[in-house]
């Protein structure tokens, strides 16, 4: 008879508390889960404007990627250097197309701490190997051709 009561215990089953009116703690639980819910949203929004972000004092380092360019390196360019001398001026070239062997790009990018990214850029031609011309930003000075 005891196994009967207490399968009659386990068949016995009422259900909780189901009045329309939520108990406080269901309502608090619901309010901060809100709160939360509110807090990551706004932080989220908050950290992807974070590189607009401008907080004095705070050091910005100067970002410079490529070949560093110079106005004496351009003026050191003649035609009929070889490939061997233009590395030797003007170093190992950024880009070098497999597909256009006598085109060497020469590009040079930087952006002081937080400032404008600004770019150089000096392509150099080949042909038999030798330097036939350039163009870019860059334009040999006067004062490297010879005066009389």
């Amino acid at each position: 008879m005891v196994e009967s009561t207490a399968l009659h215990k386990l068949t016995d089953f009422k259900p909780m508390n189901t009045t329309k009116n939520p108990s406080p703690l269901r309502h608090m639980l619901s309010s901060s889960l809100k709160q939360i819910l509110f807090l990551c949203a706004t932080s989220l929004i908050a950290c992807s404007n974070v590189g607009s972000m401008d907080f004095p004092g705070v050091y910005k380092i100067g970002i410079a990627q490529g070949n560093i360019i110079t106005q004496e390196m351009v003026d050191q360019l003649r035609p009929g250097m070889t490939k061997r001398q233009v590395i030797f001026v003007m170093g190992t070239p950024l880009v070098r197309d497999p597909y256009h062997q006598d085109r060497w790009d020469y590009i040079y990018n930087f952006q002081p701490g937080g400032g404008v990214r600004g770019q150089e850029r000096v392509s150099v031609f080949f042909m038999d190997d030798e330097l036939v011309s350039f163009t870019g930003d860059f334009v040999p000075t006067d004062s490297s051709v010879p005066t009389e």
